[in-house]
């Protein structure tokens, strides 16, 4: 494997260990593809760095356990922030 692709999974991996990222965090934060991320943490890691990449495994399926949560909030922020300029009532209407 190239060197510079290397380079990039450990740094990647190490940004989602420390900080708990998403993949999609970590992709925007790296400025690579959500998809690249992705592959790099499940495939190329563990040849790699096998412990490294249990820890993001375990990072990555707590966000994923997670992610209805921080959908449920997203929207209840969406809609809270239109109720308050006035622009629709509580059921989301207008």
């Amino acid at each position: 494997m190239y060197e510079y692709i290397e380079d990039r999974v450990l740094e990647v991996a190490d940004y989602i260990v420390e900080s708990g990222a998403t993949v999609r965090q970590a992709a925007k934060k790296f400025g690579i593809s959500k998809s690249t991320v992705h592959k790099d943490m499940s495939e190329r890691l563990r040849y790699i760095d096998p412990n490294a990449a249990e820890q993001v495994r375990r990072v990555l399926q707590k966000n994923k356990d997670e992610r209805h949560m921080r959908g449920g909030m997203a929207t209840y922020m969406k809609y809270k922030e239109k109720r308050e300029k006035g622009r629709v009532d509580r059921n989301g209407k207008k």
